[in-house]
């Protein structure tokens, strides 16, 4: 039936303009796809009226009278602002880029469908409570309404420009496997140490395990505290309130022997995600801290988020909030948030009781498996077992279709089978597995090329993760809330929570795997079944506080519990560096019986502390200085180690250290399939061979010789001069890490075309920014890719409990998704100063 959807709201002004050059897009055509948001609307399906009512942001909140008309106008509004960033990431979890791209996506659609997120998705729907499939099914009936109305350039501009290329293209009716997929490439991006076990590897082909390992130096505990700092399992349960007793944690699986074409192959195969699903390492993760009402000036917990990912055109979040009329048993939603287009609910945010907040947990939830190929079959304790196969069908937008055989084994898909990717080849030649015949494993098969690399990985294990966001958008006790968490399988996160009862608490929760005897810091040896997962951890024994004794808790991706804990979730945490600062800021702000307040909260999310500059810029000043570079290296005197856009010390001390990671790390192996991310590890390393000047770290491995710490560091400051004064003039005074350190803001798809005109319609930027590399304001770069901006805060919220309405929020850019409308990017500029 049809009913009416009342829409209230003022549409902005919005920037007219035709484009000229090879493709001339009209007024109308730019326009075309603006959502109509104020009046009345007729939409399909809806039993009763729905009110959306948008801000001043395009921002909608959505009221309803049931569960079904609720999540389908939430479907609807998502089309209406997103729909083009829906299709393409129902693309990219499916493999079906090449439908929409042509033969460029052939190699990565091959990747996506060995991995099989788009079966595994489908394979979850009847896993999911009846409540969850209702959500789903109703807002695809949004969506799908939406779709009914609109095709071509109506739907975005976008199509407009695909339609010269691809002019066939017509998407496909909405489905709820397109939504629950989303969550695959949620848990790819937020997966763990698949990287680092990848690093390892290559590095250690290179230099060798011993000097490997100090590149990954145990978590500083002393210096910086985990999120969880008490506490044991006591009869397969954790008790916050027990004091610790001592742990067990596996070794490696094995020391690596004769490294490298394997791995090759598994790191081009994450690279060629990247352009879709942004950046993966370290970097990713988030800041979240909540206080106690006793340390806040309301009297009632704060709560502050901000979640570490890729910077995107459009941002990755869109705001809304979800309200029954009436609230009853069955529809009983008074959230709001932070969604993403695609996915019905709200990720992140408050309903009327409770608020909550994710960072990365980051747990070790893959393993590479090292496995003997013969044939078609793989060899287990000595046996010769079959490859299951499935076959795959790539339909290419222009071109003819691509076949391919996916071979899996019980640990996983051959992701080094894929045409086109190097890196995983370079596992099976240097996986930390016994060489033939060695006294570790004499039963070791013999290398080669026939080595394959299978992946392990829990997201790849059918669960019904999608009911954990039903549950938390409605719970409303520390204990409903935790039910919700015993839901959420992958991906792994740090849940922080506070309700207006005045209670704040934590809980990790997630599908961690039990190794026995290994650590998965290395690939393993798949002809070894002693190296099988043995299931995964209780939820019952994962980290959880409530009310701590502290009045606060802090999560920004660093250890979540010491060494006692008896249970692996992984060593290769973030180090630390931002979640002390914000211990420390917290400390200081209520020192003395003082409270916090929200507008310090926001405060601290712009903070720009680097803690490697306030223990590294005193020794260089040290240092005897050159005529080169004597001016320069003045800036540092008396810096307050802070990175503020505008700061000249910043500018000189990152290019000092981006030359130092290429001289001491990324120099050390081939830096086209390894490189550094320059982050709080590496400081942690620097701290550790500091007092040890001949350290081989400290070499410089760009030039012949052997060269000590200070030779390598005057090398560092000289080429930082010389860069410096080529790029920004030869006066240091004048020098801006803003200018540096610039955030370019692309459209995922076209904004990466290559074709001038298109690019301008639909990237913003450069956007100088302040923060960096492990600071509190996370805005992440790779020193081997420059000093461009690859990860962002990429919204902030503070929650006040004491009054939800005096709650504040930014997102990266802003709520549509449509180039040249007026809430494309009008959130921008208050993100770049910090502004809630």
């Amino acid at each position: 039936m049809r009913m009416w959807l009342r829409v209230l709201g003022v549409l902005g002004l919005v920037l007219l303009l035709g484009l000229g050059g090879a493709v001339l897009f009209g007024v109308h055509t730019v326009r075309a796809s603006f959502p109509v948001t104020s009046g009345t609307l007729t939409v399909a399906g809806l039993k009763a009226p729905v009110t959306v009512i948008r801000d001043d942001l395009g921002v909608p909140q959505i009221y309803a009278e049931s569960l079904e008309d609720l999540f389908a106008a939430q479907g609807y509004a998502h089309a209406q602002d997103r729909f083009w960033e829906m299709d393409v990431r129902r693309h990219i979890t499916a493999g079906r880029l090449s439908e929409m791209f042509g033969e460029s996506q052939v190699t990565t659609d091959s990747f996506l469908r060995t991995l099989g997120w788009r079966r595994v998705a489908e394979e979850e729907l009847p896993m999911l409570s009846a409540r969850s499939r209702r959500i789903l099914d109703s807002y695809a009936i949004g969506v799908n309404a939406y779709l009914a109305e609109h095709r071509g350039a109506e739907l975005s501009l976008e199509y407009a420009v695909l339609g010269l290329q691809n002019p066939d293209y017509q998407p496909e009716p909405w489905t709820p496997a397109d939504s629950v997929s989303w969550l695959k490439a949620l848990a790819w991006d937020l997966r763990g140490n698949m990287e680092d076990e990848i690093y390892r590897s290559i590095m250690s082909a290179s230099v060798g395990v011993e000097e490997t390992e100090k590149l990954f130096p145990p978590y500083p505990f002393a210096e910086h505290r985990p999120i969880v700092t008490t506490g044991a399992v006591v009869n397969g349960v954790f008790d916050a309130g027990r004091e610790p007793v001592g742990g067990v944690k596996g070794a490696s699986a094995h020391v690596p022997s004769q490294a490298v074409p394997a791995l090759e192959r598994l790191r081009a195969s994450t690279d060629s995600l990247t352009r879709w699903l942004g950046p993966t390492g370290p970097g990713i993760g988030s800041n979240s801290w909540a206080l106690a009402g006793d340390k806040t000036e309301s009297g009632k917990p704060l709560l502050a988020n901000d979640p570490h990912l890729a910077p995107m055109m459009p941002s990755i979040w869109y705001q809304a909030g979800l309200h029954c009329t009436e609230q009853t048993a069955d529809c009983n939603y008074d959230v709001a948030g932070w969604t993403m287009a695609g996915l019905p609910g709200i990720f992140i945010g408050h309903n009327d009781t409770i608020a909550w907040g994710f960072t990365n947990l980051g747990p070790d939830v893959t393993d590479l498996v090292l496995e003997k190929l013969d044939g078609d079959t793989y060899l287990v304790d000595g046996a010769a077992v079959p490859f299951t196969t499935r076959d795959e069908i790539i339909k290419v937008a222009g071109g003819q279709p691509v076949a391919i055989t996916v071979r899996e084994t019980i640990d996983g898909p051959i992701v080094s089978d894929v045409a086109g990717i190097d890196t995983y080849e370079a596992v099976g030649a240097d996986a930390p597995v016994p060489a033939p015949g060695s006294a570790a494993d004499p039963d070791a098969p013999a290398r080669g090329r026939s080595y394959g690399v299978a992946l392990r990985w829990t997201a790849l294990q059918p669960a019904p993760t999608f009911d954990a966001f039903d549950l938390l958008n409605t719970a409303r006790t520390w204990e409903e809330f935790r039910t919700a968490a015993t839901k959420l399988s992958v991906p792994a996160q740090n849940l922080l929570y506070a309700d207006t009862s005045g209670n704040i608490g934590y809980q990790a929760p997630g599908r961690i795997p039990i190794r026995k005897g290994y650590d998965g810091k290395w690939p393993v040896p798949g002809w070894d079944s002693t190296y099988q997962w043995q299931g995964t951890l209780a939820f019952e024994s994962l980290p959880s506080v409530l009310n701590p004794t502290e009045g606060w808790i802090v999560t920004a991706n660093q250890a979540v519990i010491g060494p006692p804990y008896p249970f692996f979730l992984t060593d290769d945490w973030a180090y630390g560096a931002r979640s002390q600062r914000i211990v420390d800021l917290i400390e200081e702000a209520t020192a003395g019986g003082a409270r916090m307040t929200a507008e310090r909260m926001r405060e601290i999310q712009m903070d720009a502390h680097n803690e490697l500059g306030a223990f590294l810029a005193p020794k260089l000043v040290e240092l005897p200085a050159s005529e080169l570079t004597a001016p320069a290296v003045a800036l540092l005197k008396g810096w307050d180690a802070q990175q503020a856009a505008d700061s000249a010390p910043a500018a000189y001390f990152n290019a000092v250290w981006r030359q130092l990671v290429h001289r001491m790390f990324d120099a050390a192996a081939d830096e086209e399939l390894i490189y550094a991310s320059g982050g709080d590890r590496y400081w942690q390393v620097i701290e550790n061979i500091w007092d040890t000047p001949g350290d081989f770290w400290w070499d410089d491995k760009t030039i012949s010789g052997t060269q000590t710490r200070d030779e390598t560091l005057q090398a560092a400051m000289a080429a930082a001069t010389i860069e410096l004064t080529d790029l920004q003039g030869d006066d240091p005074s004048a020098w801006s890490w803003g200018a540096l350190h610039t955030l370019e803001l692309e459209n995922q798809t076209l904004g990466t075309s290559g074709i001038g005109p298109i690019e301008w319609l639909f990237n913003r930027g450069p956007v100088e920014t302040g923060g960096g590399e492990s600071t509190v304001d996370a805005t992440g770069w790779t020193p081997k890719n420059g000093y461009t901006v690859d990860w962002v805060p990429s919204m902030r919220q503070v929650i006040d409990l004491a009054d939800f309405d005096a709650s504040t929020w930014v997102n990266l850019t802003g709520a549509s998704g449509h180039a040249f409308n007026a809430h494309y990017d009008d959130q921008l500029e208050a993100w770049r100063t910090g502004t809630q």
